[in-house]
């Protein structure tokens, strides 16, 4: 477990505007009938770092009977990152990968040119009562990357670095914060952190990165003077030294990075920067292209309609 940097009492005295960019509201959308909070991409950004995709489900239970069940679908020209705090989700994928994730455990999953998954609950855990809570995000490939091979990669829990201290836990699940790296290997330089500090605990926000966002999840906290509530994703300006404090027991995420190499279009589970790219997909997908999940190749989710 590696120390946290102490806040400077300083950081306390920068002014709100010279701290935040914005503050976005999730929408609520539904997927294969759970309900997500969508912070990414959004109305007012499609980026922070490069996360163009952000996805944040529960706390809640999954009664006896009920599944978490994302039936197989494709992605390319990113990369997807799993991370649970409560529950277990089974991964399988095109290219052989059979994998349950567990809280605090990393799932990164490289699309590249093209990859089918699916994630849904274990068999074993559906006649039980499940708390489930946690994040998927996308992570936009830089250009020369976008193409590259199909790759999955878990990293369990016990792997990734941990910071603490003065009331605050920090886990690194990708990327490099407070001087520390996770041994999840990245196309660009990222970070996300799953937070957690103590009633008037401060935290440092790094300022390493030129893009972060703060997305918290529970509790209330301040910066710059500033009060905010669960479920807000926060951005913050490039290179504003800053703490958070927190008003009562919080949680949040952390995540950012360099800004990524030009815009990109988003289509249903798509990420490419050429239109083209995307149209060629989605006549794969539809046509049946794409290589089967392994152990789930009986079900899968059709191209959605077009937007008129």
């Amino acid at each position: 477990m590696r120390p946290l940097p102490l806040p400077d009492p300083a950081l306390g005295d920068v002014a709100a505007a010279d701290a935040i960019d914005m503050v976005i509201l999730p929408r609520m959308t539904e997927i294969e009938k759970f309900t997500i909070r969508r912070a990414l991409p959004s109305a007012k950004k499609q980026m922070v770092g490069p996360f163009i995709f952000l996805d944040h489900f529960g706390p809640g239970e999954l009664i006896s009977g009920e599944r978490f069940d994302v039936r197989p679908h494709p992605h390319i020209g990113l990369a997807t990152v799993s991370y649970l705090r409560q529950g277990t989700v089974r991964h399988r994928d095109s290219i052989g990968s059979l994998q349950d994730i567990l809280p605090g455990d990393v799932n990164w999953m490289t699309a590249g040119r093209g990859i089918a998954h699916s994630e849904r609950s274990p068999d074993e855990t559906v006649n039980t009562v499940r708390p489930t809570h946690g994040f998927q995000t996308w992570v936009a490939l830089p250009k020369r990357h976008e193409e590259a091979e199909a790759s999955f990669f878990h990293h369990p829990r016990t792997d990734l670095p941990v910071i603490a201290g003065e009331g605050a836990t920090v886990q690194l699940a990708v990327g490099t914060l407070y001087g520390a790296r996770a041994p999840v290997a990245t196309f660009s330089e990222m970070f996300f952190a799953d937070v957690s500090l103590e009633a008037g605990a401060r935290l440092p926000v790094d300022t390493l990165h030129a893009e972060r966002g703060i997305y918290l999840t529970e509790g209330s906290i301040e910066i710059a003077g500033e009060a905010y509530e669960a479920g807000r994703l926060i951005v913050l300006k490039p290179g504003a030294a800053l703490a958070v404090r927190a008003v009562t027991p919080a949680t949040f995420v952390l995540l950012g990075g360099e800004p990524m190499d030009g815009p990109r279009h988003v289509w249903w589970n798509f990420v490419s920067s050429s239109k083209e790219r995307i149209e060629e997909a989605k006549n794969d997908w539809k046509l049946g292209r794409f290589d089967k999940v392994f152990g789930d190749e009986e079900e899968f989710i059709p191209l959605p309609p077009e937007r008129r």
